[in-house]
């Protein structure tokens, strides 16, 4: 097991290198990067009506070449791709992750100041996920065919059917528009220092319910699923029949042996779950209740072609995600001892 892992943390160094290596070369094609739109803001300044078109042609034109040789040195493009790809390896070696273009700040304490927001997201939304969804999949695949599950299925497609976003706007519409009964926006009040310990929590979990509820829906649907497939197929086999033959409780069949096996699949999809959770299913979530977390950085970096937050944030998300799975995948022998990697 520890050579295992010793070969799969050998084998993130290529990861990690191609991802950062592909996404580098994209960047180096992107049109209106960085001096790009500086050109464009400068000409607009002079009164030129700049276009904001590439730097060899629209964007650079009325400009002083001298101005646009300082432009290149202050974002780096004066030296050739290569030479930037190494350095930029050097410093996410030493988890430098680089400093912003445009906010003139180090991407990591803009991770960390972000980092909350989204925390609060992912942490509600994966354990409201699987708390829930595993014991309602449980129910379905012991009561499998009954009533309670066709209704609880329905419930869960119709759920399912409905994007995370869609049903954002129509509970912030209801509860915070119309019936007022949440607030429409922030994390917290903005009184929220000046509340008491008991005041500050009830005031921070009313303002996360909604964003939480919108984000929820999904993953729980597919956790409830793929729980009731798992103990389906477990009930089937003949160990089960065996258990219930030697006089075992129905409660110690489903959670002594049915449980323990039935866990792999699960586990499976914890890296995904919790990875989408933090950092992929937040964006149009933060976008609509105006909550400042990592995924609406990393899209406004997108936007204004901050490099160094693009790619700092990119290496960072690689590296949890990389690690997470490994992890999951070391939680196969905790769970099943039956399965051996070597």
């Amino acid at each position: 097991m520890i050579w295992y892992s010793v070969k799969r943390l050998l084998l993130m160094v290529p990861t990690v290198l191609g991802v950062l290596f592909l996404t580098f070369v994209v960047i180096q094609f992107v049109p209106g990067g960085p001096v790009e739109q500086y050109l464009a803001e400068a000409k607009a300044g002079a009164g030129n009506g700049a276009e904001g078109g590439g730097l060899s042609y629209r964007g650079a034109q009325g400009v002083d070449p001298k101005r646009i040789e300082q432009a290149k040195a202050l974002y780096g493009f004066d030296k050739p791709a290569p030479e930037r790809f190494w350095q930029m390896l050097k410093q996410f070696a030493r988890f430098d992750l680089g400093k912003s273009f445009f906010q003139n700040r180090d991407v990591s304490a803009l991770v960390w100041e972000k980092l909350p927001v989204s925390m609060s997201l992912g942490l509600w939304t994966f354990f409201i996920s699987y708390l829930v969804a595993v014991p309602l999949g449980v129910a379905k695949a012991v009561r499998a065919g009954s009533r309670f599950d066709l209704v609880t299925t329905l419930l869960i497609l119709a759920g399912y059917a409905i994007p995370g976003f869609v049903l954002g706007v129509a509970l912030l519409v209801i509860f915070g528009g119309q019936l007022q009964w949440f607030p429409l926006r922030g994390l917290t009040s903005s009184n929220w220092e000046t509340l008491s310990w008991g005041a500050r929590i009830a005031d921070y979990l009313w303002h996360i319910a909604l964003p939480v509820t919108s984000m929820v829906l999904g993953s729980f649907a597919v956790t409830a699923m793929l729980t009731k497939n798992a103990f389906l197929e477990e009930i089937r086999k003949q160990y089960v029949v065996t258990a219930r033959a030697k006089g075992l409780s129905e409660r110690q069949v489903l959670w002594k042996h049915v449980m323990r096996n039935a866990l792999i699949p699960i586990i499976t999809g914890f890296p995904a779950a919790f990875i989408g959770a933090f950092f992929t299913g937040s964006l149009l979530i933060e976008t609509l209740f105006s909550l400042d977390g990592l995924g609406l950085l990393s899209y406004e970096s997108v936007i204004r072609r901050d490099y160094p937050v693009v790619m700092g944030t990119l290496y960072l998300f690689t590296l949890i995600g990389l690690v997470t799975k490994l992890i999951s995948d070391l939680c196969y022998v905790w769970a099943d001892p039956r399965v051996k990697f070597d």
